[in-house]
């Protein structure tokens, strides 16, 4: 039983990490996109990004708890 605060943590990072990527001001990663995206001349809406991310954030979080649950 001593391995279970591992499995904890690794869960605490994983959805942490990716629900970062949801919305547009969650990362500072994300940011840097779309400010990279605007210099080429496109433009990304708090909207659009959030649209988009909300299918990976959710594909991403069941396939990091499918994956958690094979590693017990």
């Amino acid at each position: 039983m001593a391995a279970q605060p591992t499995y904890t943590w690794f869960t605490l990072a994983a959805t942490s990490t990716l629900t970062g990527n949801l919305t547009l001001i969650g990362s500072v990663a994300n940011l840097i996109v779309a400010e990279q995206a605007r210099r080429v001349g496109l433009q990304l809406t708090f909207g659009e990004y959030l649209r988009t991310n909300v299918i990976i954030t959710i594909l991403s979080l069941l396939v990091a708890i499918v994956w958690r649950s094979l590693l017990q």
